[in-house]
């Protein structure tokens, strides 16, 4: 099957394009799980001793590369974060889909606490950038391709697409406090898990660029401010240990509604071949349209 005749990417799909990719770079799959279906599809492999990252499709390549860049740049640094397994060139590609492997840090789901996670962003802010090039935050451009590829009604592709216009517009006008650079681009709790030692590590290396430092406080704040995910306490150890709470900055509500806005278009592209994603996508949209509570929205 070639990349074209491909057109549904779903769990099965992806563990068969895993499996190839297995075979290329000489990874025993033993038994296979999946973890997580977005942007990519994770899975753990032979137990969890390695976890392989499948590309929804192949645009997604360039910024695949740049995230096994910046994992050689961190691991360069000593940074503590995910670091690539297998000696084979990476990212295998198979039918244009971007694969790689990653050392498994012990069950995969126990997480960091957030003064850690605070900690380690500052000291992830405080690197000095890498040698290579990376690209500027554009928030809103993959907005559009999840939503004419997203099977959501079309008045909530219509309202989501009006949405992300006058944010676009807001998104411009905002003045940030902190001095740019390089930033995570999705820096939350899931995102940074503790090894079999217990030590905190930052995963996820693909979303990399430059940008206001803002950006990458704003996910904590929000599970804290909007869902409820964080309790007060536990935020309040986040904005210490990184020494800057962003919910006290102006241009904080704007930036809330932006990445608001990207939570449900990116769930939106589950919604054709996962029906709990196809409901939470409309039930997230009403509560956008009426301004109502977040706090009933599922994590995903």
């Amino acid at each position: 099957m070639t990349t074209s005749e491909r057109t549904i990417f779903d769990a099965a799909s992806a563990e068969g394009i895993l499996r190839e990719a297995c075979s290329i770079a000489d990874v025993t799959p033993g038994h296979i799980e999946m973890l997580r279906f977005g942007d990519h599809a994770v899975f753990r492999v032979d137990g969890g001793q390695i976890v392989a990252r499948v590309g929804r499709s192949p645009d997604r390549l360039p910024s695949v590369q740049r995230e096994v860049a910046v994992a050689k740049w961190l691991a360069g640094e000593q940074y503590p974060a995910a670091r690539l397994a297998t000696n084979a060139e990476q990212p295998v590609v198979v039918e244009g889909h971007p694969v790689t492997f990653w050392q498994g840090l012990a069950n995969g789901d126990t997480y960091a606490s957030t003064r850690e996670m605070g900690e380690l962003l500052r000291r992830l802010h405080d690197l000095e950038p890498p040698s290579f090039s990376l690209p500027e935050l554009r928030p809103f451009d993959r907005v559009e391709k999840r939503l004419a590829r997203a099977e959501i009604s079309t008045e909530s592709q219509t309202y989501l697409s009006s949405r992300a216009r006058e944010l676009q517009a807001e998104f411009a006008d905002l003045r940030f406090v902190l001095p740019p650079g390089h930033v995570h681009g999705d820096f939350n709790v899931g995102n940074v898990l503790r090894d079999g030692f217990s030590r905190p590590k930052v995963i996820d290396l693909d979303g990399f660029m430059v940008g206001p430092r803002e950006w990458d406080l704003m996910q904590t704040a929000m599970y804290y401010d909007s869902f409820g995910w964080h309790t007060e306490s536990e935020y309040q150890d986040f904005a210490d240990g990184y020494g800057f709470d962003v919910r006290k900055w102006s241009g904080y509500p704007v930036l809330r509604s932006v990445r608001e806005l990207l939570m449900v278009t990116w769930l939106s592209q589950n919604a054709a071949t996962n029906p709990d994603a196809a409901r939470e996508v409309e039930k997230r949209v009403e509560s956008l349209r009426s301004g109502g509570s977040r706090r009933g929205w599922a994590p995903f």
